[in-house]
């Protein structure tokens, strides 16, 4: 009988590879699935706190660098990939789905409701327009769904635009639409509180540099659109074109990850099927794990 999957969702920064680590041991046999939309990628792995190889020797670790930073990869692709992934792990283990993407967690855990393809015209006219006048559009036209999109990427505004004009309803009712409403999963979200998990980003950022993300960067070349989001790339590279030292380059990715962390916590908040875990400053991996593997266990269907 296959086991059926294990979420393990969370804020960046909050510790969810050492969690997932702790955890894999107290459940064994476990593999770990990779649900981050960047660490999907090779050659950012200090850029995108991927696992390191230590880490990945511990248990099977899947779907974590295997796909070039040139390739893009979108919810849809993402989901089939994990779902296969599971199917196959199943059997034989337990999946632990671990990241903190939302939708694309969610496309794997609801399905993604019908969306139409891209339409080249529209698309190049969209390309024309300011990114302030792509946001006045689509608030306009999806109110509701403008408030639950990070309005500084430009390829979400446009995607939804081009969604709400080519079906005649907003985006977000569409992408409502989840095939079912509300599954049966098990899983939780990993939460720390604001002023413990900036000083966590604050060594993770000063990690980062000391692993030689500057050269990581500096490597990359023919970005994804996908991969051209990851936090960090954009400020490491005015750091490297002499527009900012090193000291506000760090400054700001601080802030750019804090803020993602904040729409990590709020998009959550929405998922019934991930219970939240406040995390205790100090607390330790394998404590956090003790805990999350509480919730995991259904009454009359231990997991272990």
């Amino acid at each position: 009988m296959a086991s059926p999957p294990l979420y393990l969702a969370g804020q960046t920064g909050c510790g969810k590879t050492a969690v997932s680590l702790a955890l894999a041991e107290l459940l064994s046999p476990v593999e770990i699935i990779n649900a981050d939309a960047y660490q999907i990628y090779r050659g950012m792995e200090i850029l995108t706190a991927a696992p390191t190889g230590a880490e990945r020797r511990v248990v099977p670790h899947h779907l974590f660098g295997i796909l070039p930073p040139e390739e893009a990869c979108d919810a849809a692709s993402f989901a089939r990939q994990t779902r296969t992934t599971i199917a196959e792990i199943g059997p034989r283990a337990i999946p632990l789905v671990v990241g903190g993407s939302g939708l694309y967690l969610k496309a794997v855990t609801h399905g993604l409701g019908p969306t139409p393809p891209g339409d080249p015209a529209l698309r190049a006219e969209l390309d024309r327009l300011a990114l302030d006048a792509l946001v006045a559009w689509y608030r306009r036209l999806d109110p509701e769904g403008a408030e639950r999109t990070d309005l500084r990427n430009r390829r979400y505004v446009s995607r939804n635009i081009e969604i709400s004009l080519l079906t005649g309803e907003p985006a977000s009712q569409r992408k409502d639409g989840w095939r079912r409403s509300n599954p049966e999963i098990r899983g939780v979200f990993l939460r720390r509180d604001r002023a413990d998990l900036r000083r966590r980003i604050l060594h993770r950022t000063e990690a980062m540099f000391e692993a030689g993300v500057i050269d990581e960067v500096a490597a990359l070349a023919g970005l994804s659109a996908t991969a051209e989001k990851a936090i960090g790339l954009r400020e490491i590279r005015s750091l490297l074109a002499g527009e900012i030292d090193e000291d506000t380059c760090r400054e700001r990715i601080v802030v750019q990850t804090a803020r993602y962390a904040k729409r990590q916590e709020a998009w959550f908040k929405r998922e019934p099927g991930f219970v939240p875990i406040a995390i205790a400053p100090g607390e330790s991996p394998l404590e956090i794990a003790v805990r999350v593997r509480r919730h995991f266990e259904a009454p009359g269907d231990p997991i272990a």
